[in-house]
């Protein structure tokens, strides 16, 4: 019944101050709201980002240019070319099942006066077992079209549903960087694969890509799909010594190509999660700090302010830790108020991001709600410790002479 009565007079002593004590659970909100949304939304990046590995399979392996040094300055070097799919086909047929070379590129895809803006995707027949991604309409490139350098597209399904709406689209002409293709299908709405949105994709012969559009002859990747998960090590031996062979790599020369497994990449990502979250985590404690400091502040002049009341609350017959109590729980107030709202503040900012740009994935794990309340907790009791001791310490006779 004590503590109750206590309660009701730490919420007075704070309406009697309530500017002050707004002012002071603002810092809070502003604080423990940086913290939930920069822990959502890299939350969200991650497993987004993990979503998006899991998409290529366990049994997949990545071929990109490698890297040199020189002069200080580290550069790609290109040397991935269609031929290097054939040759690690040929020679690990025990242990490959697919390859996907692939050259990427962007461009205007245009119907009459409907046009978008999307990716270019050169590509062989593999590409669509090798993803499990299947047509909705019509055909996927052959080894035909590849062969013949045909002028033949496949659309990602929001492609054909900006220009084409609920028209057929097989069949018809369209403009794809100025050239004129063919239509042969349309293919299913399958979202995020690897790294791109497929759907916002128009997919063509890799030699029609590479030699009639853009003019390469190098790739931008290989993607090669092993038998298995468990035949990886292997696999990737075979590929090194495969590529070596073909780019007369000579002995003790590093490779001019880089081969990375889905657990690479994802090691590689987790470093570059955790700089970020150094960097946000680092904004957000900078923030909580501030709303601390001003709870600090805040409670310190509500003492000066009150040192008679104070004093007459002693003379009376309160304790000094009386006095320590309702102090600490006037601050302790302050910050579950603020660190609920910041909450709410910073799910809703997040999520607002989120809904906004369309880019950024947000995730709040409900741990995190928990333990930022209880942060929020912590750091009003700290902040009100010294402000609550210099309250109980106050001499009476002194403090009923305070004017």
């Amino acid at each position: 019944m004590f503590h109750f009565q206590l309660i009701i007079t730490a919420i007075r002593g704070l309406q009697q101050n309530l500017l002050r004590s707004i002012l002071a659970t603002i810092g809070v909100i502003i604080g423990v709201g940086a913290v939930v949304s920069a822990v959502s939304i890299l939350q969200g990046a991650q497993r987004d980002v993990l979503d998006q590995f899991e998409s290529l399979g366990a049994d997949q392996l990545i071929i990109v240019d490698g890297k040199r040094e020189h002069g200080g300055v580290t550069s790609s070097v290109q040397a991935l070319v269609p031929d290097d799919a054939e040759k690690i086909q040929q020679e690990n047929t025990e242990l490959v099942l697919r390859v996907s070379p692939q050259y990427q590129g962007g461009g205007q895809i245009k119907y009459y006066q409907q046009n978008v803006n999307g990716f270019i995707l050169g590509v062989t027949e593999t590409y669509a077992p090798m993803n499990s991604y299947k047509v909705d309409t019509g055909r996927f490139i052959s080894r035909e079209d590849v062969r013949g350098s045909t002028m033949v597209t496949v659309l990602g399904y929001g492609v054909a549903q900006d220009l084409f709406g609920s028209l057929p689209p097989v069949g018809k002409n369209v403009k794809i960087n100025g050239k004129s293709f063919i239509v042969i299908g349309v293919m299913e709405k399958k979202g995020t694969l690897g790294f791109l949105n497929v759907d916002e994709q128009a997919i063509i012969p890799l030699s029609t890509a590479m030699a009639r559009m853009f003019g390469q002859k190098y790739l931008s990747m290989l993607n090669v799909q092993c038998t298995s998960a468990a035949a990886i090590p292997a696999c990737l031996e075979g590929i090194n010594q495969t590529l070596r062979v073909s780019h007369r790599i000579r002995s003790g020369t590093k490779d001019d190509f880089t081969i990375y497994t889905q657990e690479q990449m994802k090691q590689r990502f987790a470093q570059v999660a955790k700089i970020f979250g150094v960097v946000l985590y680092s904004i957000a404690g900078i923030s909580l700090l501030v709303g601390a400091i001003g709870i600090m502040n805040i409670m310190l002049v509500s003492v000066t302010e009150r040192t008679r009341e104070i004093g007459v609350r002693l003379a009376v017959g309160a304790r000094r830790f009386d006095i320590l109590k309702q102090f600490l729980i006037e601050a302790s107030i302050i910050s579950l108020f603020g660190g609920a709202l910041g909450v709410v503040a910073g799910w809703a900012m997040a999520n607002f991001l989120g809904e906004f740009t369309q880019v950024i994935k947000t995730y709040t794990p409900p741990i995190i709600i928990v333990a930022s309340l209880i942060m929020a907790i912590f750091v009003g009791v700290v902040s009100g410790i010294y402000p609550a001791i210099r309250a109980a310490r106050l001499d009476p006779v002194q403090a009923l002479r305070y004017e």
